[in-house]
């Protein structure tokens, strides 16, 4: 049976502001879905935006309360993108984490939390 990650959402409460900080540190222009919804294609697992006034429902906006984990070719360049972005926090600086990888935490704009990895070093157990 093959099972495989198809999409992962973070809510956000203003869509045009994700919009345009997910473009910034993805490096891409994702695409807008509907009036709420802005999908970023990462590798075949789509990152939804997804600001539920902007689509018409009545529910507020809340973060994620875990990680979310982006693996990058050029995790300095995207250090730079995020700090140009506007994360809401963001490390001083690239780390080593004690299992091999190279990365930063941050949290975006609309309070998720999200991490970027170096994918020369993504540690995937054992």
């Amino acid at each position: 049976m093959g099972v495989k990650l198809f999409r992962v959402i973070v809510m956000v409460s203003d869509i045009d502001a994700a919009a345009a900080f997910y473009a910034s540190v993805l490096g891409k222009p994702g695409e807008r879905i509907s009036g709420g919804r802005h999908y970023f294609d990462c590798e075949g697992t789509i990152l939804a935006c997804f600001d539920p006034r902007a689509d018409g429902d009545e529910i507020e906006a809340r973060p994620n309360p875990n990680y979310v984990y982006f693996a990058c070719d050029d995790l300095q360049a995207t250090f730079a993108a995020a700090r140009e972005a506007g994360c809401r926090e963001l490390d001083d600086s690239i780390e080593t984490q004690p299992w091999g990888e190279r990365s930063f935490y941050a949290v975006d704009p609309f309070g998720n939390p999200i991490c970027f990895v170096d994918r020369q070093t993504l540690f995937t157990g054992g």
